[in-house]
């Protein structure tokens, strides 16, 4: 008998989990190697899953919605050479039969292993009848409790909504909110392990006071109104910005650019640069080229904070916030900005803008940003305050390009003339950047821009 694992595949470094989102193939079904066999969703990309060999889906551990940590096993595959194995013989096979699917370790779960080692045997023997004895969770779920300060022990206590009981995401953020509001805590769980370690927090406050909650009753929405369930990437940008604003806390500068000679020149290139290069030129590269040139004189502006440590990232891997045709958002990421001309930002800037919008995009195309760029002046805002794109330190925001009356200081004396303005804002972590530091950086950006040569070569 020959049977295949089909595990869940790594999408990227900082990615340890995806949702599975449509199974194309279901058991009994034939598959050929290569064809997709799933689709799932990451918080960066949506990707499809390949068989990775030929036979018949046997079984499916794993249903729709369920988030999968990576590595773990999703499918089975019986191939040719199995095709009169009975299900007794699959449940049969060394380490099946014993292993709940939702507690097999996935390959660099180091965190799980560490709580595994930390628990007491006895202790563990005594609690295997209890629901959340040797319960499973995922990375996302630890550093969200680390981060809000909930104890192991407390976290045992959360009722999950997720297979067998696990804690999603969804469960932990909503604990911790009603926990924020003194209206709902853990204390004491009947099956709590007793000298169990908590996980590592830093708190800043007290935790709040426990109190005891009424049923919360369903909301009744009065008047006429249209009630809009959230897609699953408007629920993901939702729950990262609103972590960048706890994380982070966010201060804004503004200052405004003339940028008539930008606009004279491309205007002028436009068609002979497109005829030649096969790229249409938009500004979005301009105003890379004129970040990337800024970042390398203000190198902290292009890092990001590990408890008490800086990391200030050598290379630059500029983000530029994409809008989608749904209306969401995606910030596929340009490596090594620094390393490529004007021709190649354009190149770049162009195929990941249609790689999103005809979504595209590879895992690898949203990961690693060291600062993000987001235009909003597309849809004809003068400016914004854009939130951080964790764990970056810094964003930066163009808004629309308008024709104004300035005035023209020269030496022979003042005068008012019409001008192409643009405003820029510039969000910033105030942990690890300074007022005069994000201003310096956000004027240099501007004087970069107004500086630009009106007769150089692309």
């Amino acid at each position: 008998m020959s049977l295949v694992d089909l595990v869940m595949p790594k999408m990227g470094e900082s990615i340890m989990e995806a949702t599975i989102l449509k199974w194309l193939k279901h058991p009994g079904d034939a598959v050929k190697q290569d064809e997709t066999v799933l689709e799932i969703a990451t918080d960066k990309v949506d990707s499809e899953v390949p068989s990775i060999s030929e036979g018949v889906l046997e079984e499916i551990l794993y249903q729709v919605n369920d988030v999968v940590p990576i590595g773990a096993v999703i499918a089975r595959i019986r191939t040719a050479g199995s095709v009169g194995a009975t299900r007794e013989e699959v449940v049969s096979r060394p380490g099946l039969a014993s292993q709940p699917m939702n507690h097999q370790p996935a390959p660099g779960y180091e965190m799980h292993t560490t709580y595994e080692a930390q628990s007491a045997p006895a202790t563990r023997a005594n609690n295997n009848n209890t629901p959340a004895a040797n319960r499973f969770y995922s990375p996302l779920v630890l550093n969200i409790a680390a981060s809000e300060g909930v104890p192991l022990g407390e976290l045992e206590g959360i009722p999950g909504t997720g297979n067998e009981g696990r804690v999603t995401k969804k469960d932990i953020l909503q604990y911790v909110t009603e926990r924020k509001q003194g209206g709902r805590r853990v204390e004491n769980p009947p099956f709590a392990q007793p000298g169990r370690s908590e996980i590592p927090v830093v708190r800043s406050q007290p935790a709040a006071a426990a109190s005891t909650s009424a049923p919360v009753s369903p909301t009744v929405y009065s008047g006429n109104v249209e009630i809009v369930e959230m897609d699953r990437m408007r629920r993901l940008i939702a729950d990262h910005m609103v972590r960048s604003k706890h994380t982070s806390p966010h201060v804004t500068s503004f200052t405004e650019a003339d940028v008539t000679n930008l606009v004279h020149w491309r205007d002028k290139v436009k068609k002979d640069f497109e005829k030649r290069e096969g790229a249409r030129i938009t500004f979005t590269p301009l105003f890379i080229e004129a970040i990337v040139h800024c970042i390398k004189k203000y190198p902290l502006i292009n890092s990001s904070l590990d408890g008490d440590k800086i990391i200030i990232k050598k290379d630059i891997h500029i983000g530029m916030a994409t809008a989608l045709p749904s209306g969401n958002l995606i910030v596929p990421v340009i490596r090594n900005a620094d390393q490529l001309n004007l021709v190649g930002l354009t190149k770049q800037v162009n195929a990941l803008a249609d790689n999103a919008r005809q979504n595209k995009l590879r895992p690898e195309d949203t990961q690693g940003g060291t600062f993000t760029m987001t235009n909003v002046g597309t849809f004809g805002s003068l400016m914004g305050t854009p939130i951080i794109n964790q764990p970056q330190v810094a964003i930066l925001a163009v808004g629309a390009i308008k024709k104004r009356p300035v005035v023209i200081e020269s030496p022979e004396g003042d005068a008012i003339a019409i001008r192409h303005m643009m405003y820029l804002s510039l969000s910033y972590d105030h942990r690890i950047v300074d007022g005069s530091l994000g201003a310096t950086f956000l004027t240099a950006v501007a004087r970069e821009l107004e500086n630009f040569k009106p007769d150089r070569e692309y």
